[in-house]
This record gives C-alpha cells, sequence and structure tokens, in this order.
C-alpha cells in the first residue's frame, strides 16, 4: 500500500518577510523618518502654496498704498489694526500683502538660478568628466578659479558690469553657483564611467552621445538633486542681498531683499518693517536646507541606518 505526501505550497514572499520595498516607498521610508526634514517639507510646501495663490491668499494688492495708514504696528500691538495683520511700511503698504506677493519672486529666482545652473553645470561636468584631458583641466581650472572668489562679491562685480536689475541679479548668481553642480556632475561621471555596465554598452555599438544622456547621467541624479534643493536657498539669500544693496529686484518690487533695504531707516521706530521680511528669509531658507538634508539621508545609500 502506498501513501501520498500532500503538496506543500510554496511560500510567498511578504514584506514582513523581507521582500524588497518600491523605490519610492523606500525613499520615503528613510525621508520621513526626519523629523526636520518633514518639517522643511512642510514649510516649503506652504511657501510654494502661498506663492501660487498669491493673488487670492493676499488681503491687498503688492503696491497699493494707503495714506491714512503710515507704519501701523502688527495687529496685535498698540495701535495696530485687524485689517493690516502684520502692520504697514513707510507709504501704508501692508506687509502680509507683500510678503505673500515677495514668496512669488524668491521662489522664481531660486527656482530660475537652480535651473539654469544645474542645465549648464550638469552639461559642462558630463563632458569634462567623460572625455577628461586637456578639456577637463581647463574647466576645472575655470571653476576653481571661481570658487576661490567670494561668492556675493563676485555677483556684485557681474551686476555691477551688467546693470542692476532683476535678469541680471539672476544670471550673477547663477554663474556663482555653476561650479558646485559642474563639480558634482564630473566626481559622479568619473566614478560611473568605470561600471561594468559602461563598458558594455561601449562594447554594444553605443556612440558617446548615448553613453552620456542614456547611461551614465540617469545614475548622477542623486546628488544633483540634493544640491539643487540646497541651491534654491542659496540663491534666494544671494538674491536678497543683491536686492539689499539695491542691485537686484527694484523698487517697488515686493522682493524681500528689497523690502529690507525699503525698511533699513525706519529699524529703530517700526520693528515690524524689518523683522518680518527677514525672518521670511530665514525660514525659507533653512525649510529648503533641511528638505536638502533630508533628500541627502534618503537618497544616499552609504548614510542609510
Amino acid at each position: 500500500m502506498t501513501t501520498t505526501t500532500p503538496a506543500v505550497p510554496s511560500p510567498v514572499a511578504t514584506p514582513a518577510q523581507g521582500a524588497p520595498l518600491h523605490p519610492l516607498r523606500d525613499f520615503w521610508r528613510y525621508f520621513s523618518a526626519s523629523k526636520g526634514a518633514m518639517g522643511g517639507l512642510f514649510i516649503v510646501v506652504t511657501v510654494l502654496l502661498l506663492a501660487a495663490f498669491a493673488d487670492i491668499v493676499a488681503p491687498y494688492a503688492p503696491d497699493l498704498t494707503d495714506n491714512s495708514v503710515f507704519l501701523v504696528p502688527p495687529a496685535w500691538q498698540e495701535g495696530g489694526s485687524s485689517a493690516h495683520l502684520l502692520g504697514t511700511d513707510a507709504i501704508g503698504r501692508d506687509i502680509l500683502s507683500r510678503l505673500i506677493h515677495g514668496a512669488r519672486l524668491s521662489l522664481t529666482i531660486g527656482i530660475a538660478v537652480v535651473a539654469i545652473s544645474v542645465l549648464v553645470g550638469t552639461v559642462i561636468g558630463l563632458l569634462a568628466g567623460y572625455f577628461r584631458g586637456l578639456f577637463e583641466i581647463a574647466v576645472m581650472r575655470l571653476m576653481d578659479i571661481i570658487l576661490t572668489l567670494p561668492s556675493l562679491l563676485l555677483a556684485i562685480v557681474i551686476v555691477a558690469i551688467l546693470g542692476p536689475g532683476l535678469m541680471n541679479a539672476m544670471l550673477a548668481v547663477s554663474i556663482v553657483v555653476l561650479p558646485h553642480y559642474v563639480r558634482i556632475t564630473r566626481a559622479a561621471v568619473i566614478s560611473e564611467t568605470s561600471r561594468d555596465y559602461v563598458t558594455a554598452a561601449r562594447m554594444g555599438g553605443a556612440g558617446h552621445l548615448r553613453v552620456m544622456f542614456s547611461e551614465v547621467l540617469p545614475n548622477c541624479t542623486a546628488p544633483l538633486i540634493v544640491q539643487a534643493s540646497l541651491g534654491i536657498s542659496t540663491a534666494i539669500l544671494d538674491a536678497a542681498a543683491l536686492g539689499f544693496l539695491g542691485l537686484g529686484a527694484q523698487p517697488p518690487s515686493p522682493e524681500w531683499g528689497t523690502m529690507l533695504a525699503d525698511a533699513r531707516e525706519f529699524v529703530l521706530r517700526a520693528w515690524w518693517v524689518v523683522t518680518f521680511p527677514g525672518l521670511a528669509i530665514l525660514i525659507t531658507v533653512l525649510a529648503f536646507n533641511l528638505l536638502g538634508d533630508g533628500l541627502r539621508d534618503a537618497l544616499d545609500p552609504k548614510l542609510k541606518r
């Protein structure tokens, strides 16, 4: 008499048994573990929404003046008004409205500067890291020269040559931060070109353009994303500094640095006209820095615990 052994079903992998997570879920797990990164993300999203819907959220137009409310203090201070929660400036413009519209301008500057720098810096760094030789030496020495100069001083010199204005300030800041993206891209490309998949692509008949842009470049994006998130804060800060010096956005633009410049003479008798634009710059720059740190921890395998 023979007995048959019932078939045992094969085990099915489950997440609890160690099945690999989707890359996006894995990224979010590491990113959300950092409270600082989540706080920075919340502030950045809030500022982005305020900038996107500034025309709806802001109670007044940014350049609307009112002769009856010169230097009105914030609503909670004696003499303040609920019609102007953060007070007014020297010509009766609502501070809160100008801050909200200034968020749109400052974020536009930061994103545009980073977009230009990432695009140009990635192409230059990719060419320098892939072809090497004299071209690499010339490019990297030029980037070293730019890095040896103080960033704000170099931006001031460039704007002084081109003339004051928002577009020239954006171009100047883009040139100042360009070496960071060139160096990061070059280092990543040199590391990637020595890997087996690049050798396999070359042996398969892939040309230089395909190897660079289809094989190497996609694997160099992680450090560029981190640097770009940190670069937005640097661009906002440098643009605000140029605006404060009168070389960036010109009045009556509600740019935060320009607002600080307009309020210098009222520091002692109207603290709010200086404090709130300064806090806006501080909080936004800090939020982007925290976001960049969180992205670095989540994207860099060496930092994953």
